[in-house]
């Protein structure tokens, strides 16, 4: 796909980067794409989106359309992935909030520029992928199967706990190196995008409160080998590079 950079990139040109996304969520794991190379993928659309944000000036950036895009769960309590959605969130310069659905389920809502929250929606649904794959690879392993079946769940959990900490961690370092690396073209995106978003969500007029949540025991062995997977998975490449 041809995107042109520099002032002059239009509507057009965004569109055609959306649609590389959405082309992108469908190359997901089960047709064949790691997860390592789903997540270099993410990442690569991130820099594009940092490249066509750069190319716009603040007054075309306020001009930008913001969204909402949910990501359902499915489930109807806590999971391992929301100790990660907050980083994707930030890593993708959005707002983000936890609300059920009409069947009583969470799903996270993305909002933000329109790009910014289909990358927001497909990184987090690859990492919830990623997850689950590393996870089903951990309980074939003989680390697992030393575990008592009465001590497994935990272990399952820890697993997963231990590998969204990990990621979420690799988001946040990669957050700081782009934000460097946009800050060294004399401009601080991250100031500009705030600015357009907040101003945009206070217009929904939402009540939004943060819920305290109670610890979870965890299962230290699990939950370490659960981090070295998140450790172990390439997220960044092209990032930081030559633009």
């Amino acid at each position: 796909m041809g995107i042109a950079y520099g002032r002059s990139m239009s509507a057009a040109d965004l569109d055609k980067l959306h649609a590389r996304i959405q082309g992108l969520r469908a190359k997901t794991i089960d047709n064949g794409c790691t997860e390592d190379e789903a997540l270099a993928a993410a990442a690569k659309v991130a820099e594009l989106l940092d490249r066509y944000d750069l190319s716009l000036s603040d007054v075309e950036l306020a001009a930008e359309p913001c969204e909402q895009l949910a990501f359902e769960t499915g489930r109807k309590k806590r999971i391992p992935l929301d100790g990660c959605v907050s980083a994707v969130a930030d890593f993708c310069d959005c707002k983000i909030w936890r609300e059920k659905n009409g069947a009583g389920a969470f799903r996270y809502v993305f909002f933000g520029l329109r790009a910014d929250v289909s990358v927001a929606h497909y990184l987090t649904d690859l990492i919830d992928n990623a997850v689950r794959t590393e996870l089903g690879r951990f309980k074939t392993s003989r680390d697992y199967q030393r575990f008592a079946h009465k001590d497994r769940h935990l272990a399952n959990s820890s697993f997963a706990l231990g590998m969204v900490a990990s990621i979420a961690d690799k988001l946040g370092t990669m957050k700081a190196a782009r934000d460097d690396a946009n800050r060294s073209n004399g401009r601080d995106l991250v100031l500009v995008k705030s600015s357009v978003v907040d101003a945009e969500l206070a217009k929904l007029n939402l009540q939004l409160r943060t819920v305290r949540t109670g610890r979870r025991f965890i299962q230290p062995d699990a939950y370490d080998a659960g981090g070295a997977a998140g450790a172990a998975l390439a997220i960044n490449p092209g990032i930081g590079g030559k633009r």
